[in-house]
């Protein structure tokens, strides 16, 4: 039986109970479709509780120019950076979930609607024009073709179940909060009483 047919369960809770948790979290996951808000997210974060911001698509994945590392040089640095005691990664790749969802006190899965995530990658590619946007590694100017949205149009039905597999089976007891509106992610920056 494959990861994917066994029942998936998934330690879910809700935006108060999340709030507390990330109080007192000195590791959170933040993981999601592109676009939806997460890299944002985990920056204000990072910034109110000072816990340092590791992105993978900065960090650990891209080279200049969109050169692809090597995935054993990504799982190392993974590895090297999830050693450290207090860090917000942002970041899906279920394929390490397995190392990075047991070191982590809390996932925020922010998941949002797919025209959400679109309109969010395509004001993204406007307001960065022809530059690198922060979370991402240098010399990675910013871009929006048709395979990066049709990846993100089928996102929820080709990758949603990897992820709920590689939680439950990773982090049964990891607390996970979904953010499926703006709204509610506004909700949870106020009760964590950060700046919106």
């Amino acid at each position: 039986m494959d990861l994917l047919s066994k029942p998936a369960i998934v330690n879910y809770v809700d935006d108060a109970v999340a709030a507390d948790h990330i109080r007192s979290a000195r590791r959170i996951l933040v993981v999601g479709c592109s676009g939806g808000g997460k890299s944002m997210l985990s920056q204000k974060l990072a910034r109110q509780f000072q816990f340092t911001y590791i992105s993978i698509d900065r960090d650990i994945r891209w080279l200049p120019g969109w050169a692809e590392r090597d995935r054993a040089e990504q799982r190392q640095r993974i590895v090297e950076r999830i050693a450290a005691d207090r860090w917000v990664m942002d970041g899906t790749g279920p394929s390490t979930f397995d190392i990075r969802v047991p070191r982590s006190d809390i996932v925020i899965w922010v998941r949002m609607p797919r025209l959400v995530c679109i309109w969010g990658v395509v004001t993204r590619w406007l307001k960065h024009f022809g530059r690198t946007r922060p979370e991402m590694a240098p010399g990675c100017i910013e871009k929006v073709d048709w395979d990066f949205l049709q990846f993100i149009w089928t996102f929820e039905q080709k990758f949603t179940p990897h992820i709920v597999a590689g939680l439950a089976k990773h982090g049964p007891n990891v607390p996970v909060l979904q953010l499926k509106s703006r709204r509610q992610m506004r909700r949870l920056l106020d009760l964590l009483g950060s700046p919106a």
